[in-house]
């Protein structure tokens, strides 16, 4: 079953992508919680003037997101936690990371960081998906708090 995704599916596609699913997924639940609709010859002309008419502006996003993406990779970040020996009181998630470029004036949703979960002392590699053509491999250093 092919399908138009109406946003992006994690694992899936992004938004405006057409892909084939099996059919209980598209019909069962993709299609009824809005995030796709059938990939009908006439939706798919719409689709194309759509894409089309948005060329020019997705330009201007990627554009944008590269210089987030510089602004990014200029931030030394050092996340201090308790600690008992190497391993963490608790744990540094993508939570944290998205708090700490808060901070720092680069607004992200935690959902576009990928980290893990982090669970003792060092430095740690995170990717942040800004747009689908730009994505960052950002360094973070986990240390311990000082009393």
């Amino acid at each position: 079953m092919e399908i138009i995704l109406k946003q992006d599916v994690q694992k899936l596609g992004f938004k405006d992508d057409v892909v084939t699913v099996k059919p209980g997924y598209g019909r069962n639940y993709l299609i009824p919680q809005g995030l796709a609709v059938l990939a009908t010859p006439s939706a798919k002309k719409v689709l194309a003037e759509n894409l089309k008419q948005r060329a020019h502006k997705e330009a201007k996003l990627v554009a944008d997101a590269k210089e987030i993406a510089e602004a990014i990779k200029a931030i030394e970040i050092k996340i201090t936690v308790k600690a008992g020996g190497e391993k963490l009181f608790g744990s540094v998630t993508n939570q944290d990371l998205a708090e700490v470029f808060a901070k720092n004036g680069q607004a992200i949703d935690k959902k576009y960081i990928t980290s893990g979960v982090i669970k003792r002392l060092g430095k740690y590699t995170a990717t942040v998906r800004l747009h689908r053509d730009v994505i960052v491999e950002v360094e973070y250093e986990v240390i311990p708090e000082q009393e």
